[in-house]
């Protein structure tokens, strides 16, 4: 999959499947428009294309720190084999400012060359959200594109939404959150060197930084997934920030994996959280923390041994 971060870096000259949204997370009702788009490019011949809006322009323009679900370069691993564009369009003030038609004549039809437009029911676009599903269907047969309007994906009776599964993750509802996803919840980042701590307690770790504008869910140890070097393996993860023997702020994911026994330092991992296991806390003694850490451990071979 080709993975462009600016608009006007696209330069495709195929005729294309294209969807548009702020795509938070990828979830399940994303994915109905991802899936849509996907099987007209390979039915049709045409370039499958996911337009997704960055929206940290705005908000640093703004002045407002919302916490996202996922990076671009998550959004791009979730989406490879699924489509065969992924173009990451910055919402600046210049793009904020275009007017609906012209979104419509210069980004669907000049810049992407669509022959069919894919939006869920509630995409708005253009100048003060002046565009809309009514818009793109007026203009259909000018522009000569199809347009296809997706119905939302409900769990229950909530629409699936970003800022639903923000709710779920904040509140510890960690295994609906990953069922509305369609995968689980982690974080992609650089392992990091740490103070070693853990491998003179006689279980080295992984350190990776949280991202800052990533959601944080509770804090706390998690039976994990991790992947190094293309590989999975079997592990538990702390999120937080290691208040027995540390006076940071910084929150981290420190992973043990089971297995595992090369060096990943300086190298990119992705870390999957699949359940969760206690909040973190203070111990009163490193001796009483590595007690509680050889016990989720052993907790952790047990849930895994039990889910294979």
């Amino acid at each position: 999959m080709q993975y462009i971060n600016r608009l006007s870096d696209y330069e495709g000259r195929k005729e294309a499947a294209v969807t548009f949204g702020k795509f938070d997370g990828l979830h399940t009702g994303h994915q109905k428009l991802v899936e849509q788009v996907q099987k007209l490019g390979k039915e049709k011949g045409l370039a499958s294309i996911v337009c997704a809006f960055d929206m940290k322009p705005l908000w640093e323009r703004i002045g407002k720190k919302p916490r996202i679900l996922m990076s671009g370069k998550e959004r791009q691993r979730q989406l490879t084999g699924k489509a065969d564009v992924l173009v990451e369009c910055p919402f600046t003030l210049a793009f904020s400012q275009i007017h609906a038609e012209e979104f419509i004549r210069d980004i669907v039809c000049r810049r992407f060359h669509a022959r069919y437009v894919v939006v869920g029911t509630d995409f708005q676009f253009g100048y003060e959200k002046r565009g809309d599903i009514h818009m793109l269907r007026q203009f259909e047969e000018a522009y000569g594109y199809r347009l296809i309007v997706i119905e939302k994906e409900r769990y229950e009776d909530r629409v699936i939404s970003s800022t639903y599964i923000k709710e779920l993750l904040s509140g510890g509802e960690l295994a609906l959150a990953n069922r509305l996803l369609g995968y689980p919840y982690g974080i992609t980042g650089q392992v990091e060197h740490g103070k070693k701590l853990g491998r003179t307690l006689g279980f080295p770790t992984l350190n990776v930084a949280w991202q800052e504008d990533k959601l944080v869910p509770p804090r706390g140890v998690y039976l994990s997934n991790i992947q190094v070097d293309g590989k999975w393996f079997h592990g538990i993860s702390n999120v937080g920030v290691k208040p027995t023997v540390s006076k940071e702020e910084r929150v981290l994911i420190e992973s043990f994996l089971f297995g595992y026994e090369g060096d990943a330092y300086g190298k990119e991992v992705a870390i999957d959280l699949l359940a969760f296991r206690r909040p973190e806390r203070v111990f009163g003694s490193v001796a009483e923390l590595k007690a509680c850490i050889d016990r989720d451990i052993e907790y952790g071979k047990h849930f895994f041994a039990n889910v294979e």
